[in-house]
């Protein structure tokens, strides 16, 4: 299969041999096995552990360092991968970090569920830590034209931008990955009793994508409590599927402030769970698609550039709506998108409530600078 280089491979690289260990997270199959084996193939005294082997897990389990010692040998680089599957993972990373300095240690987690959870404490002020999205459109122009681009993104925006999908255009292979990966780590998580529940909800989500989600009536939806509910969407997010925007509200007493949305990291997943590859011709939900599509893909470009900001949405009551809010350094930046070029009502309001915003409408003429 084609590799295309990854965004934040340089990034990683340049952090190798400080003295820190290089933690990437990311979904399953978004390509994190792939990018550590391209940067460490100039090191080829480097050792692969696969945690998703039971003895491997085992291995590295609850192990003093003299025990560590016999695993890591004489190796410069040690490369743990899907390292979320082992007990007790942020002890063993310090004590490998402690104890072999001149030894490189490279962990990946397709959740940040349990490993995030179990390093935050340990790992504070000796990790770096990275985030690998599926393909970015942006590293997508290392292959294509801007025209060739604004010709394929009907399709990214159907079937995703999962690495295998798009090299091997396949897209049978988009099925395989949302009912063979989608659920492989959140499953194992301790929280999970009822995996219909798990799924009704994500489906349930997959169709408001766009719109504002209450727990309320997705509890009314699929009959479990609002505990539920809230809980199994904090897996879900932490799984890398979904990501919430919150509602921005400072000034109008007409503004939301409870509600959030929840779009998908992958457009294509969203439409596998739902079943739905139509074009977007035939589709009622293509303005719901391109929103969700354009702010995933900033959301890479942010990730891939380290450029931190805050992201939201804004509405009143009376329905005046941005759809999404960057704000950085004190500054707002409010986008709308527009699947045709039709313009709302809502800039000016905006503006005059927030002398400190700009705004502009994303449409198919300038959605490649918004996102590129």
């Amino acid at each position: 299969m084609e590799i295309l280089k990854r965004e934040i491979q340089e990034k990683i690289k340049e952090k190798l041999f400080k003295g820190k260990i290089v933690i990437v997270y990311g979904p399953r199959q978004a390509g994190k096995t792939t990018l550590i084996k391209e940067i460490i193939k100039d090191y080829p005294d480097y050792l692969f552990l696969n945690c998703d082997e039971p003895d491997v897990r085992e291995a590295l389990s609850n192990k003093t360092s003299t025990e560590l010692k016999f695993i890591i040998k004489n190796y410069k680089i040690v490369f743990i991968d899907e390292a979320q599957r082992v007990s007790n993972i942020g002890l063993t990373l310090k004590l490998l970090n402690d104890t072999f300095r001149d030894v490189q240690i490279i962990a990946t987690g397709s959740s940040s569920f349990e490993l995030a959870d179990k390093i935050e404490e340990p790992l504070t002020g000796i990790s770096y830590e990275f985030f690998l999205t599926p393909f970015s459109m942006k590293e997508l122009s290392s292959k294509y034209s801007p025209i060739e681009l604004r010709r394929i993104t009907e399709k990214r925006i159907i079937f995703g931008m999962y690495p295998e999908v798009v090299l091997e255009d396949d897209e049978d292979l988009l099925r395989n990955i949302a009912k063979n990966y989608l659920y492989k780590d959140i499953l194992k998580y301790d929280n999970i009793r009822k995996p219909e529940v798990l799924e009704k909800i994500l489906q349930a989500l997959a169709l408001q994508i766009g719109s504002e989600v209450s727990y309320t009536e997705l509890s009314r939806l699929i009959g479990v409590d609002k505990i539920t509910i809230k809980n199994y969407i904090d897996i879900l997010e932490k799984a890398f599927i979904i990501f919430r925007l919150k509602p921005y509200s400072k000034n109008l007493r007409t503004e939301l402030k409870k509600l959030r949305k929840i779009y998908f990291y992958d457009t294509g997943i969203r439409n596998a769970v739902i079943n739905n590859f139509n074009s977007l011709n035939l589709r009622t939900d293509k303005g719901a698609l391109w929103d969700n599509f354009l702010i995933s893909e900033r959301i890479k470009r942010m990730y891939n550039q380290n450029k931190h900001v805050n992201k939201y949405f804004w509405r009143t009551h009376e329905r005046k709506e941005i759809d999404y809010i960057e704000e950085t350094n004190g500054n707002l930046y409010g986008y709308e998108f527009k699947f045709n070029d039709k313009k709302k009502g809502a800039s000016k309001l905006f503006e005059e409530t927030y002398k400190n915003s700009r705004y502009e409408i994303i449409n198919h003429n300038n959605f490649l600078d918004f996102i590129l």
